[in-house]
């Protein structure tokens, strides 16, 4: 009777929570506006701590290796109290070091196809121009341009130059406002990362303390235990992707060079950067990269695109699992689904980081699949150990 009635009551549970899961989405989807608005006055008031907290969790990958590398087993005070700092610099010089080489890759390279693209459009400008009057195509042209209402048009943009005067300027007004108010909220973020980054450790034992002493031990535990596998997958995954997106990068640029194929070095930085993002990364880059070799060879955009492919296929058999090994398991379904649906829900950065969410989710959901089947085995077994005895009585 008592089992019974344990069962019942779990049942009732059941049900409850049922039902004020159903009642809450009921709500949730009939007043979505006002959710969402809260949602995004909440993350522009909180918006440079998250962004903050974004680069205390880049910065940490480097600066943890520096940490790890520089005197570990150093017992003067001095060296203990330098070590942080300095690894920290080291870290800060080494991303500012790749984010200024890429530009001085990237911008030469790409304002010189800037300036082709736009000689080829006035060449072929020149052409029409000089072009024999009494030809097709001159005189297809010319009826085009005789069809079009110019006046009508040159009033057009006088009428809505007029009306949407204030409004630009307002824009115009709106649009510093904001670059400045975005510049300011870079450098809180900025010195709130270096606060995080610099008190790791008295924070992670104050959250730790907080956790146990508010939260049950089960769900306090448990929290401790996704925030230390959450904290080792995303530290596995950027070392990792980032020295898969270097050789992808290098990869790319020393074949093109070894094709012949021009701007090698912007490519192969483009290619190199957008692989951070996984699986459509490299596409990305890819695309933009053979659209900048097309506006010079046609034929080496379509060598460019056929030995990417061919280098994607021995990058993502090859080199990417033992770069990023078994920390980060997911299978390819997952990663796309998961880049997919981070990238709908936040842009590029859901995009880099919908694969380490999801990694994490992964193993938390394996390890507690692993419990639920042992704690079956183990129900199971006392069931049939009872079985036994009932029949030997």
């Amino acid at each position: 009777m008592d089992f019974n009635s344990s069962r019942m009551k779990k049942l009732a549970k059941w049900i409850v929570g049922i039902v004020a899961v159903c009642i809450l989405i009921f709500l949730g989807v009939k007043h979505i506006a006002v959710i969402a608005r809260s949602v995004a006055w909440i993350f522009d008031l909180f918006g440079p701590l998250v962004l903050g907290f974004a680069f205390a969790l880049i910065l940490n990958v480097p600066m943890g290796f520096f940490e790890r590398i520089l005197w570990p087993n150093a017992k003067k005070k001095v060296w203990v109290i330098v070590r942080r700092p300095l690894a920290f610099i080291l870290s800060l010089i080494i991303i500012l070091g790749i984010i200024i080489g890429i530009i001085c890759l990237v911008l030469p390279e790409l304002t010189e196809a800037v300036k082709i693209a736009a000689k080829g459009v006035m060449d072929i400008a020149r052409e029409i121009s000089h072009m024999d009057k009494t030809s097709e195509i001159y005189k297809f042209f010319d009826t085009l341009m005789l069809e079009i209402d110019w006046g009508s048009i040159i009033s057009s943009i006088q009428e809505w130059l007029t009306d949407t005067g204030s409004g630009i300027m307002n824009s115009a007004v709106g649009t510093v406002t904001a670059l400045f108010g975005g510049i300011i909220d870079f450098f809180i973020a900025f010195i709130f990362a270096v606060y995080i980054l610099f008190s790791k450790k008295t924070l992670k034992a104050q959250t730790a303390r907080l956790i146990r002493a508010w939260l049950p031990d089960k769900a306090g535990e448990w929290l401790i235990h996704a925030s230390m596998v959450s904290s080792s997958v995303f530290r596995s995954f950027v070392s990792g992707q980032t020295i898969e997106a270097l050789i992808l990068g290098t990869l790319c640029m020393i074949g093109m060079f070894i094709l012949r194929i021009p701007y090698a070095p912007m490519v192969g930085a483009l290619v190199g950067i957008t692989a951070l993002i996984p699986v459509v990364g490299a596409f990305i880059g890819a695309a933009v990269g053979a659209f900048m070799i097309l506006m010079v060879d046609p034929v080496k955009a379509l060598v460019f695109i056929i030995f990417l492919i061919v280098l994607q296929q021995v990058e993502g058999n090859l080199i990417y699992p033992k770069v990023m090994g078994s920390k980060v398991n997911l299978p390819a379904m997952w990663i796309l689904a998961a880049v997919t649906i981070a990238g709908g829900i936040a842009g590029p950065v859901g995009m880099l980081l919908g694969v380490p969410i999801a990694s994490t989710a992964y193993v938390l959901l394996r390890e507690a699949t692993a419990e639920q089947e042992k704690k079956k085995r183990a129900a199971q077994l006392l069931d049939e150990e009872s079985e036994v005895i009932d029949v030997d009585e």
